[in-house]
């Protein structure tokens, strides 16, 4: 076991643990571009901030008429979103830091996020992540994405973790949510400043208002250690 004890430690990826969210925006735009909707903005793209692809494109089919069938929207969007991923994606500093210093630990961690398997896959190569983070879950492959719990329990699950035992990283308000219907903590990292004060974030264990410039590996494994103590 660990020096954090029976913890694990269960990442959102988009926005938690990479700065995706402008490739997401612009795959967006392209593909409603390409159906008859020009000018789609970034503060449109907000409201679907830690929701699944999948649901991204339910709202979108019923938001602006689109009649094309949800799986080939999904095929169009997942195409202009892997051309952006293979280049251009980064880890965030710190959170790459936070990954190193949990695995040389060997503390248990996974993935679990509203991507298409083959968006995380690209994203966790092309940034080097993959050589630590094997356990990955994407809400294609349960019955229902955040804030639903689905994902975050089945993550625990591949872990072989229990639920209470499990620490959730997140950036968005349905992340959070879904991380405290699953009995997990959560360390909440707003990615839209603007929502720092849903509740969805002020019920999170840990919040740091700022986001990512707030974040430090040291501080989060300071307060990871702190969980472990408290059994």
């Amino acid at each position: 076991m660990s020096t954090f004890g029976p913890l694990s430690v269960i990442f959102d990826l988009d926005g938690t643990l990479v700065d995706s969210e402008p490739n997401y925006y612009e795959a967006s735009r392209r593909t409603l571009s390409e159906y008859g909707v020009p000018d789609f903005t970034w503060e449109e793209h907000e409201r679907y901030v830690g929701i699944s692809t999948r649901e991204t494109i339910a709202d979108w089919r019923g938001r602006y008429g689109l009649r094309a069938p949800a799986e080939e929207l999904l095929a169009v969007k997942n195409r202009h979103y892997l051309e952006l991923a293979g280049s251009t994606t980064r880890a965030y500093p710190e959170m790459r830091a936070f990954v190193d210093a949990l695995a040389a630990e060997g503390v248990p961690m996974a993935v679990a996020s509203g991507s298409s398997p083959a968006a995380i896959e690209a994203i966790l190569a092309v940034t080097g992540l993959d050589a630590v983070l094997r356990t990955v879950v994407s809400a294609e492959e349960v019955a229902h994405g955040k804030p639903a719990p689905d994902v975050f329990l089945e993550a625990a699950r591949r872990l072989g973790a229990d639920p209470a035992d499990c620490v959730v990283l997140e950036d968005a308000v349905p992340g959070a949510e879904a991380a405290c219907a699953a009995g997990m903590r959560c360390i909440a990292i707003p990615y839209v400043a603007a929502q720092a004060d849903a509740p969805e974030f002020a019920a999170a264990d840990l919040l740091l208002r700022g986001g990512q410039r707030e974040f430090t590996a040291k501080g989060a494994l300071e307060w990871l250690e702190q969980q472990a103590g408290r059994g």
